[in-house]
């Protein structure tokens, strides 16, 4: 199947008007010279990549942390969905045995993919390796100084699906732990109130990550830098951002890709069971979250994650300033990148995945494709 007379994002992070293939559930030739007559005339759409998170909690009522079958499928589904073709579930602060049941349900979905949700493409294991000082939302019951063994088991015992693992610096064993993990997955500094020399450390051993830029780290002190200007120093490093427009002022965002650069920036939901849900009371890592106007919060007014998916994220923005082309690469190759599926998805390329988005410019008419199939 061919279709034409589309804007496509194609590897070279730019957009080009033009025909693509897709054969056998992958992309055929992009920008072919040749068009056969009887392609798909698309009618000047927007054809953008399947969106990549690689950091979200959950929606429609579930959390990946729950560990149920049923609630992974519905999570996936909604993000299908809403464009996001490819994620990373992310699990909270939590005993090891409630995150070793969370870890099968992931790799149960890995394995049977189920019709009619986006794909599981690894998991993002975020604490319990926190400080206390910034947990966030993040229950400090059951927080961990740096622990390889521990995390080296749940590691195996999910066949290795875990691709990114969060960590704050300054604890103790933090720098060995890095230089340990960073060989089976990416290593994220996260929830830290480190200062500049501890985070150079971990960049230095092997961290590549920065998790939700600007939350849950210190802010940017002229004579005390901290982790962002390390990060920002450090040229192998990526930051998520959420972009919902709460957690980060507009100013802020634009910030961001002016610092690291659009090659370098990751954006992301954080989105939690609330996401796509009514304003109410919901749960989060054993805590009260209460979502009121869009703003999950816990009881103490603690900032939670986001109630907005990957795909209103981008657009946010765009609308925000940001490039386009910055944006749209934000949310896919780079976080496909993260992961270490840059192979499979993140580009329109010859031999990937048909994973994509046809829309309007402004990006609303949405259609999305899995594998080449119109969901």
């Amino acid at each position: 199947m061919y279709y034409k007379n589309a804007r496509i994002f194609t590897p070279d992070f730019q957009f080009h008007t033009g025909a693509f293939e897709v054969k056998d559930h992958r992309f055929g030739a992009v920008l072919p010279k040749y068009v056969p007559e009887n392609a798909v005339d698309l009618g000047g759409a927007t054809v953008i990549p399947g969106l990549i998170d690689v950091h979200n909690h959950g929606n429609s009522g579930a959390d990946f942390s729950d560990g149920d079958y049923a609630g992974l499928k519905t999570m996936a589904a909604y993000l299908l969905e809403n464009g996001i073709t490819s994620f990373a579930p992310a699990s909270m602060t939590l005993p090891y045995p409630v995150l070793e049941q969370a870890f099968a349900t992931a790799r149960r979905l890995k394995d049977e993919a189920p019709a009619g949700c986006a794909r599981l493409m690894g998991i993002h294991m975020e604490g319990p390796y926190f400080s206390e000082a910034k947990k966030g939302a993040q229950n400090g019951e059951y927080l961990k100084n740096p622990d390889f063994p521990g995390f080296r088991q749940l590691y195996d015992g999910c066949g290795g699906l875990i691709r990114i693992v969060d960590v704050a610096p300054e604890l103790p064993g933090a720098a060995e732990f890095i230089r340990q993990a960073q060989a089976l997955c990416t290593v994220s500094v996260a929830h830290t109130d480190s200062d500049y020399d501890h985070a150079r450390m971990a960049f230095a051993s092997g961290a590549t990550h920065l998790t939700h830029l600007y939350n849950a780290m210190p802010g940017i002190h002229h004579r005390k830098p901290g982790v962002i200007p390390a990060a920002v120093e450090a040229p192998h490093v990526r930051a998520e951002l959420i972009c919902d427009g709460l957690h980060v002022h507009p100013a802020s965002v634009r910030l961001a890709f002016a610092m690291f650069g659009g090659a370098r920036m990751i954006l992301i939901s954080d989105a939690l069971r609330c996401c796509g849900m009514p304003d109410g009371e919901y749960e989060l890592g054993g805590q009260t979250v209460q979502l009121s106007g869009g703003v999950a919060r816990l009881a103490d007014g603690t900032l939670a994650g986001s109630a907005t998916n990957l795909y209103q994220c981008m657009v946010n923005a765009i609308v925000f300033g940001i490039d386009e082309a910055d944006a749209v690469r934000a949310a896919t190759y780079n976080p496909a990148c993260a992961l270490g599926v840059q192979d499979q998805v993140g580009t329109i390329a010859t031999g990937k995945l048909a994973d994509f988005i046809v829309c309007r410019g402004d990006y609303t008419g949405r259609r999305v494709f899995l594998g080449g199939e119109e969901i």
